[in-house]
Parts: C-alpha cells; structure tokens; sequence
C-alpha cells in the first residue's frame, strides 16, 4: 500500500488508562510543530483576502485592547470565532453561599468557546490523517514498569509535580499531566492533586499506596 502523503499529520501519546496487559492507552493530537505567525496570517489575507499589509495584525491588536479591556470589567465578549469570558475560582473550600465574599474569588484566566461556525469549518478535512514517523514518544511509554520507576523517582520526597515526573519519565507536558492526572481519580486514586500557584502538586494520597523505593 503506497504511503499516504496527505492529511493531516497526527502523533500518538500514552494515557493514563491501561489495557488489560497493563500497556497505556494512546490518544491522538496534531502532530507539534505545526503552527501559522500572525505575519502568515497577515500575509495571506493581503494577498488573497484583499486587505491591506499589516491590516489583520492591526485588527487583532485593537481586538485585543477592547477585548482585553471589556473582559477584566466581567463582560463576556461574543464574535464570529467564538466568545471569551473571565475564569473565576473560589480561594479555599466552601460549601456555604452565605460566607463567600469577593475576598474568596481570584482571577483564574479566560476560557474560549467556539462558535458552531467555527467548529464547523475546522472539521471541514476532506484528506483524512496521517502518522507522524517516528516511535510514540520515549520507549518508556510502552512499559509499565519503567512508568512505575519514573513515578517511584519523581516521587522520592512523597510529592512531584508535573515538571519534575516530565525529567524522570520523559514523557512531555501534555501526557505527563495526563497520567498524574489519571492517578489521582477513581476509589484506588494513588496520588492527590492539589493547585499550587499556577501549577499543581501531585502527592500520595495514603500510605498504603506508597510507591516502593
């Protein structure tokens, strides 16, 4: 079968989840690295969208001043792309309405919502996909035990983080939180995950389930 040299190119990464030969599930996502520059963006649609050099890039600058300026007076800004709208979160728990004040609340980022348009014309591949060469990321993905061994490294202190399980698994960001993430859900969680600064900490959840050195 010839190779197929269209389509968009996707990499494969290991999941938290395992099969029944304890071998990690994979996920799919767009091959890294591909990516368009605003200067591309700009360049395309003088030449082809009959704007003038530098109009996109100047649109998407005063976008970004009113928008930027609306959403940190609470607005929810719509658009044909999409709308955007302030992330808030609550400092502490709290299970009582009564005793939450604005002291409680924090900025926590700004969440996108697509449009149906937009989602709609992103799924418009009529060239199906193809796989990036290459292995699923490090070897060690394929094999619990070296997973096993990376988690009993990161976690030496009784707590990691999603940097420092990246160092000792070498799986990258995405899939590193991924399979802490996944340790920390279910009745047999092992790990605890806890928000510390812009990151989070991944600690052992019991004893019993400490990872043996």
């Amino acid at each position: 079968m010839p190779r197929k040299t269209n389509g968009i190119e996707f990499e494969l990464h290991p999941g938290p989840k395992h099969d029944e030969e304890g071998r990690p599930l994979l996920y799919a996502r767009p091959a890294s690295g591909r990516k368009k520059t605003m200067k591309q963006l700009d360049d395309f649609c003088a030449e082809y969208r009959n704007l003038q050099k530098g109009e996109m890039e100047r649109l998407f600058n005063l976008f970004l001043d009113v928008a930027g300026r609306w959403l940190s007076q609470g607005y929810r800004v719509e658009t044909p792309i999409g709308s955007f709208a302030l992330k808030l979160k609550l400092t502490g728990d709290h299970s009582d309405p009564d005793r939450v004040t604005g002291r409680d609340i924090i900025y926590n980022g700004v969440e996108f919502t697509p449009s149906k348009e937009l989602v709609t014309l992103a799924g418009n591949n009529h060239e199906g996909y193809r796989k990036k060469d290459g292995t699923v990321g490090n070897n060690q993905m394929y094999d619990p035990q070296a997973m096993e061994e990376a988690l009993r490294r990161s976690l030496a202190l009784g707590y990691t983080s999603i940097k420092t399980f990246m160092y000792f698994s070498g799986l990258k960001r995405d899939s590193a939180q991924k399979f802490l993430d996944g340790l920390c859900k279910g009745e047999d969680a092992r790990l605890i995950r806890v928000q510390n600064g812009k990151g989070y900490i991944y600690s052992l959840k019991k004893k019993s389930n400490t990872v043996e050195k």
